[in-house]
């Protein structure tokens, strides 16, 4: 039935009638299979909602102790429900920019009720001491089922209601830290799969943010062995910006956990998936904005060694996006300081890319890096300078020593009586045209003895 408005009820009346109306908003309606039906009492039901948000939101004093019950039951009458079946469990990662998202079919109720629980939970009058005997830990379990929606409006108002809980219920804390971390781990392990990963790592940027110094033991173990492996998940660009915020955070917290974290980056870094290697760039780079210097001596050399590799990379994108660190004040510094160190490492790469990379804007962009290196500390330029020389010098020898022990040995085939039969005769697989790392002068020696050898013995038989 419809349920009068409040402006018609005598005060004394009105917490009676504000049950009432919450029972009401139990009826639940079907959006899905018949969204004609019953449309005039969903429109009631919506009207009673939207009502009630405003009740609570222009009224004090009205959350009184029986109304809690009926919130929290009403809010999960309407919202704890079985999702249906992901619309892409295995196929290619969502794209936000690209993919249209599945739209929750109620959400016109849905919404309004979202609305009017956040209303309840910021209301001055709300008592958590009161509340915690409804706001559970089941409550949070069926709330946090819920992130895996695919509506990203839903998402939404799940993101900013869990951290109203979270801020509010201190005896929750950890229990929603740790099933946070459990929805992680079989993200990771089992399902790579899960359409709140972004959403619930922006709710732990804020928790991370204000954790207390020092840092306990949990929230280490946290960082390391859940958000760091979550760079590994090949979906990795729909929540990758919230993923590098949080930690970030906590090297801001702690500077002692720079190197574990670089080092886990420089393991999962990307071999084949250009795009990854991008972001993984982009975060380091928010990492190197951060470090301290003594942080930094310790990661430095392995860190610039693949960035020597990123710097080589045919992929413009991934060459442009390491290059474009010399454009830092502060990552300049840093290599301004270890320049003796960092330069050798940078060197060969940045020289030998200047002249064989194929896109002109890496050309500019490392003739830059270059001229900053040069101007840094010119005598140990000319030093990295001579000694690239004399590695290519010692390498063009070494090659020419390759060619001739290959044609050492090609006349040592030759002298052999059976070269005719054991030689095709297209000359494709002749002994000059194989390719190897070319032998040492000792084994062409033992070569040749087998050689004459074995010949000897085929003139004895003749």
């Amino acid at each position: 039935i419809q349920i009068l408005l409040y402006v018609y009820v005598a005060p004394a009346e009105q917490e009676k009638l504000f049950v009432q109306k919450l029972r009401q908003c139990c009826v639940l309606f079907d959006f899905l299979c018949d969204p004609l039906s019953d449309l005039k009492w969903k429109e009631v039901k919506r009207a009673a909602l939207s009502e009630m948000v405003e009740y609570i939101n222009h009224n004090r004093s009205v959350i009184t102790e029986p109304i809690y019950p009926e919130v929290v039951h009403m809010f999960a009458v309407n919202m704890f429900r079985a999702l249906p079946p992901s619309s892409n469990p295995t196929g290619a990662e969502f794209d936000p920019e690209e993919d249209e998202p599945t739209l929750e079919a109620a959400w016109p109720h849905l919404q309004l009720v979202y609305e009017f629980f956040l209303r309840f939970l910021e209301s001055p009058d709300f008592q958590p001491n009161i509340a915690k005997k409804y706001i559970d830990q089941k409550f949070v379990m069926q709330l946090l089922e819920l992130f895996d929606s695919e509506d990203p409006r839903e998402r939404d108002f799940l993101k900013t209601t869990l951290h109203r809980i979270y801020g509010k219920f201190l005896g929750l804390r950890a229990y929603i830290r740790k099933q946070i971390n459990n929805i992680f781990y079989r993200f990771i392990y089992e399902t790579e799969h899960h359409n709140g990963i972004a959403e619930l790592l922006e709710i732990l940027g804020s928790i991370i943010n204000g954790f207390a110094l020092p840092l306990k033991e949990e929230h280490k173990i946290f960082l390391l062995k859940v958000l760091l492996p979550l760079h590994k998940v090949k979906s990795l660009s729909v929540y990758h910006p919230q993923l590098a915020y949080c930690v970030v955070q906590f090297l801001e917290k702690d500077s002692t956990l720079t190197e574990p974290v670089v080092m886990a980056l420089l393991k999962y870094w990307p071999k084949t998936h250009s795009p990854k290697e991008v972001m993984f760039l982009n975060e380091l780079e928010e990492i190197l904005d951060v470090i301290e210097p003594s942080e930094f001596v310790k990661v430095m050399e392995p860190l610039f060694r693949q960035l020597a590799k990123c710097v080589s990379s045919p992929h413009f994108q991934v060459a442009e996006r390491a290059l474009y660190y010399w454009n830092n004040e502060y990552i300049m510094s840093l290599i301004s300081d270890n320049a003796a160190r960092i330069l050798p490492i940078m060197f060969p790469a940045l020289y030998r890319n200047s002249k064989s990379h194929w896109n002109k804007t890496i050309h500019g962009l490392i003739y830059n890096a270059l001229k900053l290196f040069m101007e840094m500390n010119q005598k140990l330029f000319d030093d990295c300078t001579q000694q690239f020389r004399a590695e290519k010098n010692k390498e063009k020898a070494k090659l020419k020593e390759r060619e001739e022990a290959w044609m050492k040995i090609e006349s040592l085939a030759r002298s052999n009586p059976q070269y005719v039969m054991c030689v095709d005769p297209s000359g494709l697989n002749s002994p000059v045209e194989m390719e190897t790392d070319g032998p040492f002068i000792e084994d062409v020696q033992m070569l040749k003895k087998t050689v004459q050898a074995r010949a000897i013995q085929v003139i004895q038989r003749t």
